[in-house]
């Protein structure tokens, strides 16, 4: 058992997968992650989920939660608000997110139009359905039934700061955090304690930490850009930080909700 007495340092939600994120003081955890959390989807037409590997500028698309819709928005154009209220929505289609087929509402002709003029090629964005919920992989949930939306596999993405601060030390110029994009960002630990912490608790909440994180080309994009600016911080992380079995680089650690409750920045948490 660990002893270690962490605090929650920040806390990001995003709310349409792979566009920007917001950072926010307290969130509701719910049983699928950060309320809101990548419960929104841009796909091409034929359903098929759409991230910054393929399509770079959804890093420019900005969003805000208001207290009845979201709001997106990106150079040039008008910002679009999106609804929070899911009444009197059409049938639910199914859509592909990696290996998995999920439910999701289409959000109508206007915000598939509008993101396809900022993307320059035809989309759909789309919201996910609770109806049909989305398991973790049952070989790394430890016997618990996680759900996600949108997420490439798992609710809750943790990352210490000191991890990032290690990172940086060894790169050739420093990388902001909106490169790695977590949910929960920690203090009070060193370098790369995530990879050896089972739970994070308080009285409001626990996460069980399950699965390190495996990263892609996408660190690699200017997020204030959307421009790839070379290999790094892949390089670096592939002299260090290499995990065979997953057959890649890992930075962070993937976390399914054990009880859900609230995030709060500054609040403590007990680690094991």
């Amino acid at each position: 058992m660990l002893a270690d007495v962490i605090t929650i340092a920040s806390l990001f939600v995003y709310p349409v997968k792979s566009c920007r994120g917001i950072a926010q003081l307290q969130a509701r955890l719910t049983p699928r992650g950060l309320q809101y959390d990548r419960e929104w989807m841009v796909a091409s037409p034929d359903g098929r989920f759409l991230t910054q590997r393929e399509a770079p500028r959804l890093a420019l698309v900005g969003t805000a939660l208001h207290d009845d819709h979201l709001e997106l928005s990106a150079p040039g154009l008008p910002p679009l608000a999106v609804p929070l209220r899911q009444s009197g929505r059409a049938a639910s289609v199914e859509v592909t997110v990696w290996r998995d087929r999920v439910l999701a509402c289409d959000e109508g002709p206007a915000a598939g139009n509008w993101l396809g003029e900022h993307l320059r090629r035809d989309v759909r964005l789309v919201r996910f359905d609770d109806a049909r919920p989305r398991l973790t992989d049952a070989a790394w949930s430890q016997g618990l039934a996680g759900t996600s939306a949108f997420s490439d596999g798992y609710p809750v993405l943790v990352l210490a700061r000191a991890s990032l601060d290690d990172l940086n030390s060894r790169l050739p110029s420093p990388l902001p955090l909106d490169r790695f994009r977590p949910n929960v960002l920690l203090d009070g630990c060193g370098p790369y304690a995530e990879d050896g912490i089972r739970g994070l608790e308080n009285e409001q909440m626990r996460l069980r930490l399950v699965k390190p994180c495996t990263r892609c080309v996408i660190t690699t994009t200017d997020q204030a850009t959307a421009v790839p600016q070379g290999d790094e911080p892949l390089r670096t992380l592939k002299t260090y930080r290499w995990d065979s079995s997953l057959h890649g680089v890992t930075f962070g650690q993937n976390a399914i909700v054990e009880r859900p409750g609230l995030l709060e920045v500054g609040a403590l948490l007990t680690s094991e």
